[in-house]
């Protein structure tokens, strides 16, 4: 049955109005083919995924998969699918919050790493797996302290451990530094050569597409378009450029504010000899950095090299900052602030906090949040603030998901909300690590445009990312972590 599908959808209607497409879902993957799904941010890209994998009930239409002789199978026995929300499936995690992740001595046990792999599984394949990965050294850590990038390569591995059929993976490229991807390219091909493993990958950026892929199912506005070959889809380049329309400077001049009187600080932040370990693994040894009022640095470094870490220590959430010589906004810490006084001048985001910002509230109310530094909106906003809010969900091209809820949105979409969230209370320090996660091509050139807006000559930046072409142009100084403590600093 070389010719035969393994997976058929058929003019498949979600029962649920609300996440229904444009028409009927039809697509169908055949033996040996590896996809791509590839389109902009709220596209439906993951809809259907969920669909596929039988999330939600039909209306109508059918879902057939089949084995090699052509008789019916179930799709949880051929099907694995992983994204990055997926670690809060896992019972264990369930009860974690963000601020945990610093504070090691709270009550709530966090299981290693080596623990969340199940039991009853083939040892001598996983051992294969970590060693493929090289993430033996993160076994001994508890889970909510990996980096966004070695929890992603933690959770692939999950995946792979009963050998699946066919393997969804959703962005898997993003947070990951040069090296990590090339690892991840080869052990793909690595196991579609020698496991008959098939590929579908759920990708927001053309550039992100592996050579092993061979088709493409593009989306946009909830509309599959036309399945095609790689080459076909890459030779047509009308339709590269419906899916993915260029983005001319954008109207956004002005956006920088002038400071308060309270934002008047002649460093940012002074870090001198930075020491933190957790158990036997030290994460940051003898780290010195000074951040002056008006300076843009990028904070770069492998997977693992403590760059996140580092920032728990800015904005206030790692306990650890009281047991090292820190200086912030020109204040002491331990000299009697609060966690408060801090997070007033910061606007922040991170692949952590996006992760553990769960509220089930409308957009808006997340954006309103950071006037406060709140994970969900517990006072309630004046009409001037509610003002800003909508002014910067305009900017950042996301007022149509003013009403609607933070969790019935993409996760793309969901990363332009908590960008708004930043910017509404004008902070005198951005600290974005890695503020492009998951954003599809245009809206990744339309952020870059606002934060090279915003940040005028009295504004500080920290800029996180493993793409060197993501770097904001205002960005002049750089700090680079390496993962046994080393650092380098370069003006």
């Amino acid at each position: 049955m070389e010719d035969s599908y393994i997976i058929q959808i058929e003019n498949a209607i979600p029962r649920l109005n609300d996440i229904a497409f444009a028409k009927a879902v039809n697509w169908t993957i055949k033996k040996d083919e590896h996809w791509a799904i590839i389109g902009p941010n709220g596209a439906g890209k993951t809809l259907l995924i969920d669909l596929l994998t039988g999330k939600y009930a039909l209306k109508s239409g059918i879902i057939n998969c089949k084995d090699e002789t052509g008789h019916n199978q179930s799709i949880s026995t051929v099907v694995k699918s992983m994204a990055f929300r997926d670690i809060y499936s896992m019972s264990d995690l369930q009860n974690s919050y963000y601020q945990q992740r610093w504070n090691a001595g709270d009550v709530h046990q966090v299981p290693l790493v080596r623990d969340m792999f199940g039991k009853g599984i083939d040892k001598s394949r996983l051992d294969l797996l970590i060693e493929s990965f090289s993430i033996e050294d993160l076994l001994d850590k508890e889970i909510n302290l990996l980096s966004s990038g070695e929890l992603r390569k933690f959770l692939i591995v999950r995946a792979l451990i009963n050998r699946p059929k066919i393997l969804i993976l959703d962005n898997p490229f993003i947070g990951l530094d040069n090296k990590s991807r090339a690892v991840l390219n080869a052990i793909f091909k690595n196991l579609v050569e020698f496991e008959d493993l098939q590929l579908v990958l759920v990708l927001s950026n053309p550039n992100d597409i592996p050579d092993l892929i061979t088709h493409v199912l593009p989306i946009k506005e909830k509309r599959i378009g036309k399945a095609c070959t790689k080459n076909e889809f890459f030779s047509n380049e009308q339709q590269v450029s419906e899916i993915f329309p260029s983005i001319s400077n954008l109207n956004i001049n002005g956006l920088a504010e002038a400071d308060t009187n309270n934002s008047i600080f002649e460093n940012a932040l002074m870090f001198k000899k930075i020491h933190i370990k957790y158990g036997n693994r030290t994460i940051l040894n003898d780290v010195n950095w000074t951040v002056k009022r008006g300076e843009k640095w990028a904070l770069l470094g492998e997977n693992g090299s403590g760059k996140s870490t580092l920032l728990s220590l800015v904005s206030g959430d790692n306990p650890q900052a009281y047991a090292n010589d820190i200086t912030l906004f020109d204040r002491k810490r331990g000299s009697g602030e609060s966690i408060w006084d801090i997070k007033k001048h910061i606007g922040y985001i991170s692949p952590e906090m996006h992760l553990y910002y769960l509220k089930n509230v409308r957009c808006i109310e997340i954006v309103a949040s950071g006037f406060f530094d709140t994970i969900g909106l517990y006072r309630k906003c004046n009409s001037e603030q509610i003002f800003e809010a909508e002014k910067w969900m305009d900017i950042f091209g996301i007022s149509y998901l003013k009403n609607t809820s933070f969790l019935n949105v993409s996760t793309g979409e969901q990363r332009l909300v908590l960008l708004a969230r930043v910017f509404v209370k004008n902070p005198s320090l951005l600290i974005l690590d890695e503020p492009l996660h998951g954003l599809d091509v245009g809206n990744k050139i339309r952020v870059k445009q606002i934060i090279e807006e915003f940040c005028n000559e009295t504004k500080s930046l920290i800029y996180v990312t493993h793409y060197e072409n993501e770097i904001p142009s205002v960005v002049d100084k750089r700090l680079v972590l390496n993962k046994y403590q080393n650092n380098d600093k370069k003006n």
